[in-house]
């Protein structure tokens, strides 16, 4: 995306025409620790990767359906001695090698993310009830969406790396040069499938979340990502 101002400052000129907003950069491992802010940086990838968590177990005790990929974590939970926080960070891992031959480099933040959610999420989980009533659920089950939206946005604009399955997402569509719509499309479709088939919840938890999530990342991210040089 903007891979060529990795090894250089960002013209004074680019913030302007950006609507003095920071970006994005696609820089590697290396190159996100030198990036400059990094004490605040990692405090907002860790505060991130917990609301993560956080809002994983607020949709998990509202019962009204989850999104794609823990539909999937729900289902195989289901089926192995291990808890759900375990088994996304064993899916986590699982996905990291699937960055192999997509030549994927992850960062700091990509094995904080295959750790930190999962263990927030059984945190969350242990002291978290669920609420009786179909409002409070709905409540529960709308503010986890936003928190949701708000976490990813924290740790994406921390720029220490994508998460496992946002990194899988972007070196598919890299690699295979399909639109990355279509990747993360079926790639979701795909986990949402095989979490149903193993019993995962699915509802309208599950549909809201993935109508709302996109508008909701697009709306944190520019609050969010921290000026680099």
């Amino acid at each position: 995306m903007l891979s060529s101002m990795s090894r250089r400052r960002i013209p004074a000129g680019r913030w302007a025409r950006a609507g003095d907003r920071p970006q994005l950069l696609q820089i590697g491992p290396v190159e996100q620790l030198r990036a400059g802010r990094l004490p605040l940086r990692l405090v907002q990838l860790f505060v991130g990767l917990s609301l993560f968590g956080v809002s994983m177990a607020m949709m998990i005790r509202g019962v009204l359906g989850l999104n794609p990929w823990d539909v999937f974590h729900f289902g195989v939970a289901l089926h192995v001695p291990w808890s759900f926080g375990m088994v996304v960070i064993a899916s986590s891992f699982v996905v990291l090698l699937l960055w192999i031959p997509l030549r994927q480099m992850p960062g700091l933040g990509t094995i904080a993310n295959s750790v930190w959610i999962g263990a927030a999420t059984d945190v969350t989980l242990a002291v978290l009830v669920e609420p009786h009533g179909l409002p409070a659920r709905m409540g529960l089950m709308l503010g986890g969406i936003v928190l949701n939206g708000l976490a990813s946005a924290l740790y994406i604009g921390s720029q220490l790396g994508p998460g496992p399955r946002d990194g899988l997402m972007t070196g598919l569509h890299r690699r295979t040069g399909t639109s990355l719509r279509i990747v993360r499309t079926g790639i979701e479709i795909g986990v949402l499938v095989i979490g149903w088939l193993l019993g995962g919840t699915v509802g309208v938890g599950t549909v809201i979340y993935a109508l709302a999530i996109g508008p909701l990342v697009q709306f944190f991210l520019p609050l969010c990502t921290v000026r680099l040089d």
